[in-house]
């Protein structure tokens, strides 16, 4: 057994850890990042973790979660690692077959992703190799304990005493009185802290770690751990420049024959605190499953309409400019946004038409779904009867007059108002199947959300904000309200449970769209319950009744308590 303290031997297995995990990255290049072991681990864990979990990774984290499941993933498995440390101090054998169960997982996690092949088990085999060299070096190799110690084992000491039968003292040699020779009793518990370790048969010494094995073992730690580091950053780097912005930045978007309407005169009221009536690029929420952003090469990229379809299609990225393209602007919502939330933005989309596409390929009687099927393997279903009911459903190629960001679905993404996204704003889209809700469940549906998710009218109150503390005298409340492919009639402000006052609604530039209102308040000194609630032009108003976001999105008045100075 080896004399590792510890303390060394959880490091070694830590380091063990980082050595596999690193390796990996390099590997994940050529065969792709999706398969590289923590990526690949942490999509298994996105998709087997229990929904409220992940709702409230969401609540949390916001758009920041899949960051936070990969640093929670790599420090399980640094605790996996150090655990395998200490238990290969005492066998070895069972360290190194943590190692192999470390990199089994890795290869099944890999291996069920979709699109995977056999060479995607490439990075967790290497990391799971040279982790498992790197525990044997540190418990047994080079740079474990003084190699003089390592050929004695387990408790084989030269200074360790005879016990007798009782095992309550040394035993007594033949001729020798009492208190000759070992001590009858065992030592005081410092001393025994700092000489040995209480065993079932009584202390037994230890010998402790010289300063050059420690030295050894440290810089063996350093050195490796540095190079696991250089290792997957650099890995990461190539990555990264294997990826597709090069082909994103050469595609120039054709002229759409149908440009989206001037916003209005007024539609953005350019408050500070309000939310923009056209959302940034940069600021627009992202959720997803992606760990790692798909990088889809345009030249390469082939969308298939097929299923339950008199005629099948099939186009390239070329193929689809070169249909005619049009232009509107979109607010789209996440179903996991909470009342009062910012998972919502509103863009300008530049796309084809899926209704022109679904009449060309002419669907079957009964096929009422539409499935969106991502690179990844995500799906989404979406109503057939609502993409060919003349709303302003897309297969978007530019976003805001500029090529998709390659996080939000380049090069082509499906854009539906009306619908929340996990229904129908499916990323990296490369597949149309027509089918029907009775025989096909999309992704998110087995996991307990439901299958059709058109969006609730909401509102929202973005000024002033909560806890905040406003001058008394007249202050601007203001915010957007939302009901997308219905549009918003009116929207009610009330202060303390009073009455409902009816605030400014800025032009809209359509139904399919937010809209910013605001409302002047004369506020009084003290603490008060600012609340909301719109109407839309359906005459539904949004009701009281809190509910969360799943299953099929939340409901309930925004409220924002302030103190009036």
């Amino acid at each position: 057994m080896s004399t590792l303290s510890r303390r060394r031997a959880a490091l070694a297995g830590v380091v063990a850890a980082v050595v596999a995990l690193g390796a990996a990255e390099p590997v994940a290049v050529l065969t792709g990042p999706r398969s590289a072991p923590l990526v690949a681990v942490g999509g298994l864990v996105v998709d087997l973790v229990p929904e409220p979990l992940k709702q409230f990774a969401i609540d949390v984290f916001g758009t920041y979660d899949k960051i936070a499941l990969l640093i929670g993933t790599a420090l399980l498995l640094a605790a996996f690692g150090a655990l395998l440390g200490l238990v290969a101090v005492r066998r070895l054998a069972i360290g190194l077959a943590g190692i192999a169960a470390f990199a089994a997982l890795g290869v099944a996690a890999a291996l069920t992703r979709a699109g995977a092949d056999a060479f995607d088990a490439l990075p967790a085999l290497v990391g799971g190799g040279l982790g498992a060299l790197t525990l044997w070096a540190f418990v047994a190799g080079p740079l474990g304990a003084d190699p003089a110690d390592r050929k004695r084992p387990g408790r084989d000491r030269t200074d360790a005493a005879p016990r007798d039968r009782a095992g309550t003292g040394p035993a007594q040699r033949d001729g020798a009185a009492p208190g000759d020779g070992e001590p009858s009793s065992p030592p005081p518990p410092a001393v025994a802290a700092l000489a040995g370790e209480e065993t079932p048969g009584g202390w037994e010494p230890v010998r402790h770690d010289d300063d050059e094995s420690r030295r050894r073992f440290l810089r063996g730690a350093g050195l490796l751990t540095g190079a696991a580091a250089v290792a997957g950053l650099g890995g990461h780097w190539l990555a990264g420049r294997r990826g597709v912005s090069a082909a994103r930045d050469a595609v120039t978007l054709p002229a759409p024959v149908a440009p989206a309407p001037p916003v209005p005169a007024g539609a953005d009221l350019s408050l500070s605190r309000l939310a923009p009536y056209v959302t940034p690029n940069s600021e627009f929420y992202r959720i997803d499953t992606a760990l790692v952003v798909p990088q889809v090469d345009p030249v390469t990229w082939r969308l298939r309409i097929h299923g339950r379809v008199r005629n099948p299609i099939e186009l390239s990225f070329d193929d689809l400019l070169a249909r005619p393209m049009v232009e509107r602007y979109v607010t789209l919502a996440c179903v996991s946004n909470e009342v009062g939330g910012d998972l919502i933005g509103n863009a300008r989309w530049l796309g084809v038409p899926i209704k022109d596409l679904l009449d060309e390929a002419d669907p079957e009687d009964g096929a009422d779904q539409v499935v969106g099927r991502a690179v990844d393997g995500w799906t989404c279903g979406t109503p057939t009867s609502v993409l060919r009911d003349g709303r302003d459903a897309l297969l978007a190629v530019g976003m805001n007059g500029e090529p998709l960001p390659i996080q939000h679905g380049f090069p082509v993404r499906m854009v539906v108002p009306g619908l929340y996204g996990y229904v129908s704003a499916c990323k990296w889209l490369t597949e149309l199947e027509l089918t029907s809700f009775a025989d096909f469940d999309a992704y998110w549906v087995p996991r307990g959300w439901s299958a059709q998710g058109p969006i609730k009218t909401q509102s929202r109150i973005d000024t002033p904000r909560p806890r905040s503390r406003p001058a008394a005298g007249p202050v601007t409340v203001a915010g957007v309200a939302w009901a997308q492919h219905r549009g918003v009639k009116r929207v009610e402000v009330r202060v303390d449970g009073g009455p409902w006052q009816e605030a400014t609604l800025a032009p809209a530039g359509s139904a399919d769209t937010w809209v910013q209102w605001s409302w002047r308040w004369d506020a009084t000194p003290g603490e008060h319950a600012l609340q909301v609630r719109a109407t839309d032009t359906t005459g539904e108003t949004q009701t009281e009744q809190r509910a969360p976001v799943a299953p099929d999105g939340a409901t309930g008045w925004h409220t924002v308590r302030v103190t009036v100075t």
